[in-house]
């Protein structure tokens, strides 16, 4: 399983189980976003801590999730990036549009506030 997925009411916690965020498993975690946010829960935090690669499709999938989270009024937080990651991140300046927390705690506790 490239996804797995722990949820309660209102929230959603997607790990990552990928090396690699790209165009052959890109699709999958769009799908768990949106099949989330079809049943009402609108606040998604992806825990990334063991993606180390992310190319475009991947940064397309996270922008989507983002998008799917603001539009319902809820928060979208990446948490646990990897150095590698992270710069891809900050290249395409999805830093400034998507909230990210340095682990799941720090996810959780954003989500509160």
């Amino acid at each position: 399983m490239n996804f797995e997925t722990t949820k309660d009411q209102t929230s959603a916690t997607i790990y990552s189980h990928v090396e690699r965020l790209n165009a052959q498993n890109a699709p999958d975690l769009k799908s768990e976003m949106v099949l989330l946010n079809n049943q009402g829960i609108n606040n998604i935090i992806v825990d990334l801590s063991a993606t180390k690669y992310c190319d475009s499709s991947g940064l397309s999938a996270l922008l989507m999730g983002n998008r799917l989270c603001k539009d319902s009024s809820g928060k979208f937080i990446l948490c646990g990036i990897q150095e590698n990651v992270l710069k891809m991140i900050k290249i395409a300046q999805l830093d400034k549009v998507i909230l990210v927390e340095n682990n799941q705690k720090e996810a959780v506790e954003a989500l509160q506030k």
